[in-house]
């Protein structure tokens, strides 16, 4: 299966949440897409829920299945909850760190950003999306990439302490990952759960 690059808000809409961020048009439509979306009262099975969960996460993350069935396995052998521990290493993607530091407004940017070269890791260009950031690792910006109006725009704009497990540093353009997130610390509404139920069947 190929990554989805087709309309964000129908996908949100078939969530019921705006999973890619603030949306304007989710905002105004937020039921599902279709000629019956409105009307809709379709009896979903616990199955059905799991599965969307899961669904959700996916397309929250930009990961494909095979990638999302490995991380859940590596979860699995890690000490801790599952759950979390999954969260925790989605987290810890390298393009989903850049779009927590505020260098782009979505993930989907974000990972644009690490394909054509613009971001370090420890001083060292990484062009890998799902490359994993470790506690300490120092993410920043490439030197000539510093000027690129898009990501001046982004970190103008943007709240930088709003996530306590990365601390941000305007003199290099970037941010040190201080430790992996808490699971009450991620503000996106995640089930996990059903996750692991699903994967456990």
């Amino acid at each position: 299966m190929a990554r989805y690059t087709g309309p964000k808000t129908k996908i949100a809409r078939k969530f019921g949440e705006a999973i890619f961020g603030e949306d304007k048009v989710f905002a105004k439509r937020n039921y599902p897409p279709g000629q019956h979306g409105q009307n809709r009262r379709r009896k979903v099975s616990e199955y059905g829920t799991q599965l969307k969960e899961k669904q959700k996460v996916k397309y929250m993350y930009g990961v494909l299945e095979r990638q999302f069935r490995n991380l859940f396995e590596k979860a699995e052998r890690t000490k801790g909850v599952t759950g979390e521990v999954l969260i925790q290493l989605l987290e810890s993607r390298l393009d989903n760190v850049v779009y927590r530091l505020g260098l782009a407004p979505t993930r989907a940017a974000a990972r644009q950003l690490v394909l054509h070269k613009h971001i370090n890791v420890n001083g060292q260009n990484v062009n890998i999306p799902s490359y994993r950031v470790l506690p300490g690792d120092v993410v920043t910006v490439r030197e000539k990439s510093k000027s690129l109006e898009v990501i001046a725009d982004c970190v103008a704009g943007f709240n930088h302490s709003k996530y306590p497990w990365i601390e941000w540093d305007a003199s290099i353009m970037g941010g040190k990952f201080l430790h992996l997130p808490q699971r009450e610390d991620i503000p996106e509404k995640i089930e996990e759960q059903l996750i692991v139920e699903l994967y456990s069947k």
